[in-house]
């Protein structure tokens, strides 16, 4: 057993504006009868959230159950990730090439991951960061970089929503208008 998580993270959000934007987004999943917008204790791992709203089934693909957590919003410089498992490649910005970090047994590449969790570990702390690509060897910034099944996402706003169905396209859309048509990625976990 364990709780499920999907996190919305805004990709152009920067420290500056992102909590301008987690006010817009929370006004329209409000709005929308989403979510609701007092707080309560719905979520795993923060003191409240805000629940489901009236409405939070235009949020959903399907309404194979009722929501049992809500939304709790991260700003700051964040390293967004899906929980349970690990990456296993990592694709350059410059070439597309594959940076793997296991073998297709799922074996451990020695070495592989290391100028990858150093890089992670510099951006969470100076928010900046970059890799050289194994393939091409251009240095390329590290928030530029894509991840298998998109298991990291480095960013200073994210809209976390626990025990939710899988989301739709058209919600997904409608939530990154209200961020400004910022580009969003959609990253689902479990703990």
């Amino acid at each position: 057993m364990g709780n499920y998580f999907q996190t919305v993270v805004d990709l152009d959000a920067t420290p500056a504006d992102a909590r301008t934007l987690a006010d817009s987004g929370l006004d329209w999943l409000v709005r929308e009868g989403i979510v609701r917008a007092e707080l309560t204790e719905c979520v795993l791992g923060a003191p409240s959230g805000h629940p489901p709203g009236p409405s939070w089934d235009k949020a959903v693909d399907q309404e194979d159950w009722e929501p049992s957590g809500g939304l709790t919003i991260e700003t700051g410089r964040t390293v967004f990730h899906c929980g349970q498992g690990d990456p296993r490649f990592a694709v350059c910005p410059h070439c597309a090439g594959r940076a793997d970090f296991c073998t297709d047994r799922l074996e451990e590449i020695e070495g592989a991951w290391e100028p990858f969790g150093e890089a992670i570990n510099a951006w969470s702390d100076t928010g900046s960061a970059a890799v050289t690509c194994p393939h091409c060897r251009r240095t390329g910034d590290l928030t530029a970089w894509t991840w298998s099944d998109d298991y990291f996402a480095l960013g200073y706003l994210g809209f976390e929503f626990w025990d939710w169905p899988d989301f739709s396209p058209g919600f997904l859309e409608g939530l990154s208008r209200a961020l400004g048509g910022h580009r969003t990625v959609l990253m689902a976990g479990k703990l």
